[in-house]
């Protein structure tokens, strides 16, 4: 793959490298809730897009700091333990973690067979090591002083020890996979979140920056408003310090006056899982035409 080259006069276009795979769905969804209709055709490896200044790739998250790096694309999403395993040169725009699924953080962790001796880093000593992430493994050896013979793994990586490897380096989210196949966490080598890299040349590009620094204010403001919701109601003067110390607000409540004197109304941001619990205190305290509304973006 190699870079287009720009027509005279053409409009100017980003190219954007998103992962296909594990968080090809959530990616998608973070377009959705940042304003973008992103529409990805089966066996296209170019989704559409409404902005006619991006171009969008699927590749794997695997590569994708390799080609940010490179400058054949401008801007990616991918894993902060892909750009260290590729060991690419890349500015970093923003951390998406989220609370969605593969957008949470995932760790990289030694595992061993549950009976296996092999209790901390320097047991490693000697010892064969299955891994899709070598570099990273290497380093995590050197950092604690151990010799060890590390393999790339091609896959089902978890089935490895102990026949094919006497402990591997595997990435976990929940560890349930880990627990199936009868595995113990010795250690944790790195934990990693996506995130938002672009090109050093590119952010250096006064146009691409201005365009990559909106993105992140979509991207970020969808992600800040993911699990939580507007609530606003109405509460008599004499009960707003009652009402005020239930609500854990994001930031501090609007408070503006009503045609009424005797009332004020509240205007406020919680966190979406509060809300069953604080609903009826809030009743309780005196509030009244409580209204939940959903939230699309937060931006600070």
């Amino acid at each position: 793959m190699t870079p287009q080259v720009r027509k005279k006069g053409a409009a100017r276009r980003l190219r954007l490298g998103l992962p296909k795979g594990s968080l090809q769905e959530t990616t998608q969804k973070l377009f959705g809730l940042a304003g973008f209709d992103l529409r990805v055709e089966s066996r296209s490896y170019y989704p559409d897009i409404d902005d006619p200044e991006l171009e969008c790739v699927l590749i794997r998250a695997q590569e994708i700091a390799r080609y940010v790096e490179q400058g054949v694309l401008d801007a990616g999403i991918t894993g902060i333990d892909w750009t260290l395993e590729n060991r690419a040169r890349v500015h970093e725009l923003a951390d998406l973690q989220a609370p969605w699924p593969n957008y949470n953080p995932v760790r990289w962790v030694v595992a061993v067979k549950e009976d296996s001796r092999i209790r901390s880093p320097r047991g490693l000593a000697g010892k064969r090591i299955a891994t899709e992430v070598v570099h990273l493994t290497r380093r995590y050896l050197k950092r604690h002083g151990v010799r060890a013979e590390v393999e790339f793994s091609w896959g089902a990586t978890e089935v490895k020890p102990p026949l094919l490897a006497d402990a591997i380096v595997d990435v976990t989210e929940t560890g349930s996979s880990l627990r199936a196949n009868h595995l113990r966490v010795v250690d944790t080598v790195l934990t990693s979140t996506p995130r938002f890299i672009a090109n050093r040349e590119a952010h250096a590009d006064a146009w691409k920056r201005d365009k990559l620094e909106r993105l992140v204010v979509l991207f970020l403001g969808a992600i800040r408003a993911a699990d939580r919701a507007g609530l606003m109601m109405n509460v008599p003067r004499d009960r707003m310090d009652a009402v005020l110390a239930i609500l854990p607000a994001l930031a501090t409540p609007t408070v503006s006056a009503l045609a009424d004197e005797d009332w004020l109304a509240v205007n406020t941001v919680v966190e979406e899982r509060s809300i069953k619990e604080i609903l009826p205190r809030l009743r309780k305290a005196g509030a009244r035409g409580i209204v939940e509304y959903p939230l699309s973006k937060i931006v600070d």
